[in-house]
């Protein structure tokens, strides 16, 4: 058998291989040398050093828009993980129907980014015009606007990877606890949330990068607007690229500082819950 796969696994494993390669390894590296270039196209690049970063870290749009992400960010990894697990609780219970909530409840995650936010933004805009106000017109009403969005959209997602979580836990564990005389809340503080870390670990990781990571919802939603001050930093540097004649490099750099960023907090918030595994 073993013979078998060390013959065959070429066939299936180098074509997978240079696949990525060609889709990501390459302009991965590309993109890291086109943010020190000055350029309109690949073919006529022009090194200049760290000119791109500079400007890009004095860009006062960029800057705002990374504070306004890590606040989008941070709010919505408390309110889709809080009712997402409550959710979760709630469905595993022995009640009747719970299958379908659990199909309703997932559906929104099934709708590309683009729909959604075109049809939340008419939503939004009837409601608010009864107020005399509209997402276009103020920042704060937008980035609760993003924040019902996402969640509506993400909450079904992260309610399932509890639920698995919940189901994984050893009965016996449960009922240990409740022969020992545990309350309802030191069951859940004390049994169920640190047997759920690896769920936990799972569904704040996705929260936070797809929080800073969300393109789509916000170009459709708000645009920006009101002048860029509800633009998140994917939609930034978008704009900066393909927005700004002869600002490629730095809409170039703003990306290698974005994927840095994203990176390095992904693999602290991994590590942090990792360590409350271990500790387990």
């Amino acid at each position: 058998m073993q013979k078998t796969i060390k013959k065959y696994a070429p066939i299936f494993v180098w074509p997978t291989m240079i696949a990525f390669a060609i889709g990501f390894i390459i302009p991965f590296i590309m993109g890291i040398w086109l943010s020190f270039c000055e350029f309109r196209t690949v073919a006529d690049a022009k090194f200049i050093g760290f000119g791109n970063y500079f400007k890009a870290l004095q860009d006062t749009v960029f800057q705002h828009s990374f504070w306004y992400t890590t606040a989008f960010a941070v709010t919505s990894l408390i309110v889709i993980n809080i009712i997402a697990f409550a959710l979760a609780m709630a469905l595993t219970k022995k009640l009747r129907g719970t299958n379908l909530f659990r199909t309703v409840f997932f559906m929104p995650n099934l709708i590309g980014g683009i729909v959604l936010g075109y049809i939340w933004k008419l939503i939004f805009n009837g409601i608010l015009s009864q107020f005399n106000t509209a997402l276009a017109l103020d920042s704060t009403v937008g980035f609760w606007g993003l924040i019902i969005l996402v969640a509506w959209q993400q909450i079904g997602y992260m309610m399932i990877i509890y639920i698995a979580g919940l189901q994984s836990i050893p009965t016996d564990v449960m009922e240990a606890a409740e022969i020992d005389g545990c309350s309802a809340k030191q069951k859940l503080f004390q049994v169920t949330i640190p047997m759920m870390m690896p769920s936990i670990t799972i569904c704040t990781f996705l929260s936070i990068t797809n929080g800073f990571k969300l393109f789509d919802q916000n170009l459709s939603l708000t645009a920006g607007e009101p002048s860029k001050m509800s633009e998140m930093m994917a939609l930034n540097i978008y704009n900066t690229f393909y927005g700004r004649t002869g600002w490629e490099g730095v809409g170039q750099a703003k990306a290698v500082i974005f994927f840095i960023i994203v990176v390095g907090i992904g693999l602290i918030q991994l590590k942090a819950t990792r360590s409350k595994e271990e500790q387990l």
